[in-house]
């Protein structure tokens, strides 16, 4: 029996058949572990603990499996209109030449032709978007399926999502801060 059909959350199942090179793929996001939350909206869910794995039997997918021991570290309620897209990359320095985790910010373009991105340093880039952000609006990044992808069939990168605060009007606001002081707490480890 394969892990979709037991696993009712299929949300934290990734398919990664279209990657060129897995297993760059896989070592990038296994840096992640543990460092950004997860989201399913099919569960309406946001977990900050957890493990990902690679089952030979499943071929090429990645499972995210929640720790059943830590109940505490997983949000519940959170609904999908409350995660919004971003437009922000991390990606690895190689792509660049240089060393690193960085993200890909995308510039307004005023003449409407390819798009045009600001590659940062990914710590000094958080940083500087949070300082622009009002204090009750935070940027809290996110993964959900979908975001791990790859950059001309050949660099992995993830595609960030945030969670809006104040669009979880049915969340108490001591959880609500307790999502904002998991999520923040995490973002310093990310390197």
């Amino acid at each position: 029996m394969s892990i979709e059909n037991e696993q009712s959350n299929n949300d934290l199942v990734w398919d990664m058949d279209e990657f060129q090179h897995r297993q760059l793929a896989t070592d990038f996001v296994k840096r992640f572990e543990n460092k950004l939350c997860v989201y399913s909206g099919s569960v309406e869910q946001l977990y900050s603990n957890y493990n990902i794995y690679f089952p030979e039997e499943e071929g090429r997918k990645m499972v995210i499996l929640p720790n059943p021991y830590a109940y505490h570290d997983t949000f519940q309620g959170v609904p999908e209109d409350a995660i919004q897209m971003t437009g922000l990359t991390i990606v690895p320095g190689e792509l660049i030449g240089k060393q690193g985790l960085h993200l890909t910010i995308p510039l307004k373009s005023s003449d409407g032709g390819k798009k045009k991105y600001r590659v940062v340093p990914l710590q000094a880039g958080l940083r500087a978007i949070n300082q622009r952000r009002p204090a009750d609006k935070p940027f809290l990044p996110i993964l959900m399926k979908g975001d791990l992808r790859e950059i001309e069939n050949k660099v992995p990168a993830l595609h960030l999502h945030s969670i809006r605060l104040d669009k979880l009007g049915g969340r108490s606001a001591l959880e609500r801060k307790d999502i904002l002081h998991t999520i923040a707490e995490k973002l310093p480890n990310i390197q």
